[in-house]
């Protein structure tokens, strides 16, 4: 089949890699000069397939007033006279419990533990030089309520097929020696051994190349911008592009945050919304001061990846609607919080800001699989903080979809 991607960020091209794969003749179509140049191009580099809980858990709506008071939330909301911002939050607020929560996290294991053996394949059958290390994951918690819980859920985590390990202050500090920084504060954390990091930019230049190079034949328009997706007699027959119409047999939507707009003319308003998320690259400068384990501060929302020589700090989740600038108050916090965490890690005055909007649904389930009404329009959008984690999973889906195979793994709760 004549398959259009649209947009050039992880999962797009991830699901044109295994497309091709499988015989279409994909084109690729991205409104900017290049591949990973939004949401994939500097997020927190963490390829955390176990950990995969949602934003939208049990605890949230206690803190959330807390949350909103404070200016060094992580969490910050901005309103707007937006409605899909206030159905979206009306949505998040109602996922806010232990059972969706619970249901959640099943479902994305399973799409997180596809997506861990694909993309590791993917890297070494196609010599991808992402900086990709099994780095293995340790959450650090502070607060002793939030590690009891925390510590609670390991076996169940462990029945799920999450080898995880609940660690004393002293143990997370035999095992990441660089918390030394943060220890006064630290009460506890769970390491998972299995988990990886990897540069997402640099991964998805790595498919790009293998899509060029090899024998796939897929081609990119870049500079493309997508106006609108034709249909007719429920089926789409193509889009409409700023140089004319593009045909195709099937279309894959995977623009991100970006995707709304483009399927609302054609009745279809899933609920995903823009999550702001910022990020810093920092020159690692002493190299025993630097983890060599991911890090997540639980409490604060951060996290932390050696990539390569770099130190990436990732952190926030602020629902502002698409503005993509620079907030220097978040970057200033972010700054802050890593500073205290890993004082001489790093140089300090080469930051690399980078800011980028999480597509997030509610659950924090990404929605996946043809629409409804019009079977050969696909969706792979909605994958929140997890678009690296999850894309080689979600691309399995949707490229096995739009084959007309079963789906690798159940689709309740991901189906568009």
């Amino acid at each position: 089949m004549k398959v259009l991607v649209l947009g050039a960020g992880v999962t797009g091209l991830a699901a044109a890699y295994l497309l091709a794969r499988d015989g279409h003749a994909v084109t690729v179509l991205e409104r900017r000069s290049g591949v990973a140049l939004e949401s994939s191009h500097a997020n927190g580099g963490q390829l955390s397939y176990s950990y995969v809980a949602p934003l939208a858990g049990p605890g949230v709506v206690g803190k959330l007033p807390g949350w909103l008071l404070d200016r060094d939330s992580p969490i910050r909301f901005r309103p707007r006279l937006d409605p899909a911002q206030w159905a979206w939050g009306a949505r998040f607020l109602a996922a806010c419990n232990a059972s969706t929560a619970d249901q959640t996290t099943r479902r994305l294991l399973l799409l997180s533990f596809l997506s861990r053996d694909l993309t590791r394949a993917a890297i070494t059958e196609e010599g991808i030089d992402c900086a990709f290390r099994h780095a293995g994951k340790l959450v650090v918690h502070s607060d002793p309520a939030a590690y009891e819980a925390a510590r609670r859920l390991v076996d169940y985590q462990r029945s799920l097929g999450s080898e995880q390990e609940a660690l004393s202050r002293e143990e997370c500090l035999a095992a990441e020696p660089s918390l030394a920084g943060i220890a006064h504060r630290l009460v506890g954390g769970i390491l998972t051994r299995g988990e990886d990091a990897a540069e997402c930019r640099l991964f998805c230049a790595g498919l790009e190349a293998a899509m060029r190079t090899g024998n796939l034949g897929v081609r990119f328009r870049f500079g493309t911008e997508v106006r609108q997706i034709l249909a007719v007699g429920g089926r789409v027959i193509g889009v409409q592009t700023g140089a004319g119409v593009l045909e195709a047999d099937a279309i894959v939507m995977a623009m991100g945050a970006g995707s709304t707009r483009l399927l609302a003319p054609l009745g279809l308003r899933p609920p995903v919304y823009p999550l702001k998320g910022y990020s810093l690259t920092l020159p690692i400068l002493a190299d025993g001061a630097a983890p060599r384990i991911s890090v997540t501060d639980f409490a604060k929302k951060v996290v932390y990846a050696r990539l390569g020589q770099g130190l990436r700090v990732a952190g926030m989740a602020d629902l502002v609607g698409y503005d993509t600038g620079f907030d220097l108050s978040r970057l200033d916090l972010l700054v802050r919080q890593a500073r205290e965490a890993f004082p001489d890690a790093a140089d300090w005055t080469v930051l690399n800001p980078w800011a980028g909007l999480r597509p997030a649904t509610p659950t924090g389930l990404p929605i996946l699989g043809p629409v409804p009404g019009l079977p050969n329009l696909h969706l792979n959008i909605g994958h929140g903080a997890l678009g690296f984690t999850l894309a080689m999973g979600s691309a399995r889906v949707v490229t096995d979809l739009l084959a007309g195979r079963a789906s690798p793994i159940p689709l309740e709760g991901f189906a568009a």
